[in-house]
This record gives structure tokens, C-alpha cells and sequence, in this order.
């Protein structure tokens, strides 16, 4: 966006400092966890070091994209708005189609952000929802804890995801809401469960709870910092100076969803 006086593309506010990281966040506990590293990896560190001491110009912005599925009413709206706005609503209205939030992190000195895609469960809004997994750099994979069909639902969920994108090319992660209403000999169950089908996924199983906010942030860092870090590496990998996600994604996307959904959709609860 054009500052209409000058002409110079104006910069943002700056980032919350709730939203800086510099450590390489944890994994939820080690068996659930495909990615036992414990701190940045030496060459994306490298990296970092070396384009933190340059001007970052704001238009090309690191970004990746993270799409959230899962059953109807398992909480994908809640996790995303305790995280995003620290906000938790008891009345619950379901997703229409698709929505979307854009959280501005600092990762180890770099600007990066994640734009999370929030899908309705609703079997009637899958062909509109579906259109949105393309592209995506994390799928996340959400069932309620205390009801275990809806875990059964997230093997469905992903194969639906990533037929739309390219094999190995995502993080994946399976994610149990709603913690606090179990209580701990059921969790305990429960997650022991949800550790297998993580493991069959490919992915890295975490429990929270949006009510308390158990577990959100730290669960969201350590999808900022893996994304962060796969990107960097990539573009090593490519030979294309450090410089993170799909440009014009943002754009598209969301003109596609406004062409797609209806003209009232609101922001709502799933």
C-alpha cells in the first residue's frame, strides 16, 4: 500500500514483544515430537546473523502460510483467536467458509509473519474450504480431547490437505483441544492416543486448551520457528537470498475468498 503524500511504502508498527523469539521453543514433550533439535540450525542461524545487519525492506516481508482443519465445533476458531487477540468466547457460531489472521513475529532478530487459515468443518463448506489448503507450509490437524471421533476424523482431515499440496512439503502438526475438561487419567489416555496417530501422520502431537490458554502460545512459536527455519534453509538451498514465503500470496488469497464466500460471512467461533 502507497502512502498517498510521499509515495513511500510506510513501515508498520512494531512488533509486540510478546511476539519475539530468540530461543529455539520447546516441543511439547519429547515422544510427540519429530523434531528433537534444540536449538537453530547452525546454517539458518548463520544467516540470520548475516541479514539482520541490513535494512529489511517491509513489501517483502518473510510469510508462511498455515491452514487449520478439523471436525465442526472442535475449537480451530478458538485456538486462533487465544493465540492471535487473547481472547476466549464461550457462545459458540460456526465458521462460514474460510477466514483468516495475519501474527507479526520477530524471529531471532528477522521479521516474519504466519497468515493462519481458519476452515469450517461443515461438510457442506469443504469444496470452498479446500481451495484454501493450496500452498500451505503447515497443516494443522485439530480434534477435541474429550470427544475421541473426532480424533479418528484427523487422518481424513490431512489426506484432504494434502492432496492439494506437495508430499514432505509441510509441517504437519495434530493438535488436542479443550484439556482442561478432561481429567488427567483421561488426558493421559487420551494423549497416548493421539501420540500413535501422530507418529502414523508424520506429526507432531500438542495439547491445549484455549479456555486457560495451556500450551497456545508456546504452540504457536514453535510453528513460527519451524516455519521460519525450514523457509531460510530452502532458500539457502536455492541460492536465493533470504527472503521467505509466496509474495502475492496473501493478495490472492484473499481476493479469492472474498469472490468465493458470502458477502456477509463474519468472524465467528468454530
Amino acid at each position: 500500500m502507497q502512502d498517498n503524500r510521499n509515495g513511500k511504502i510506510p513501515f508498520p508498527p512494531p512488533i509486540s514483544r510478546d511476539r519475539v523469539i530468540w530461543e529455539f521453543p520447546k516441543c511439547y514433550t519429547p515422544i510427540a515430537s519429530l523434531q528433537l533439535n534444540k536449538d537453530w540450525d547452525i546454517q539458518a542461524k548463520a544467516t540470520c546473523k548475516d541479514t539482520a545487519t541490513r535494512h529489511q525492506p517491509w513489501d517483502q516481508q518473510k510469510m508462511s502460510k498455515v491452514v487449520v482443519v478439523g471436525d465442526l465445533n472442535v475449537g480451530k476458531t478458538c485456538l486462533i483467536n487465544r493465540f492471535c487477540k487473547d481472547l476466549f468466547e464461550r457462545d459458540y457460531k460456526a465458521t462460514i467458509g474460510v477466514d483468516f489472521e495475519i501474527e507479526r513475529f520477530e524471529i531471532t532478530g528477522e521479521p516474519f509473519s504466519l497468515q493462519i487459515w481458519d476452515t469450517a468443518g461443515q461438510e457442506k463448506f469443504k469444496c470452498i474450504a479446500s481451495a484454501y489448503y493450496r500452498g500451505a507450509e503447515v497443516i494443522i490437524t485439530v480434534f477435541d480431547m474429550a470427544d475421541i471421533k473426532s480424533l479418528d476424523h484427523t487422518r481424513q482431515w490431512l489426506e484432504d490437505a494434502m492432496r492439494e499440496n506437495e508430499p514432505d512439503s509441510c509441517f504437519i502438526f495434530l493438535v488436542g483441544t479443550k484439556s482442561d475438561l478432561l481429567p488427567l487419567e483421561e488426558r493421559q489416555r487420551t494423549e497416548k492416543d493421539a501420540i500413535r496417530i501422530a507418529t502414523e501422520m508424520h506429526a507432531e502431537f500438542w495439547a491445549v486448551s484455549s479456555k486457560t490458554g495451556e500450551n497456545v502460545q508456546g504452540f504457536f512459536f514453535r510453528v513460527a520457528a519451524l516455519a521460519f527455519q525450514k523457509c531460510v534453509l530452502k532458500d539457502m538451498e536455492n541460492g536465493v537470498p533470504a527472503r521467505i514465503g509466496r509474495e502475492n500470496s496473501i493478495k490472492s488469497d484473499r481476493a479469492n475468498l472474498e469472490e468465493a464466500a458470502p458477502h456477509d460471512m463474519k468472524r465467528s467461533c468454530c
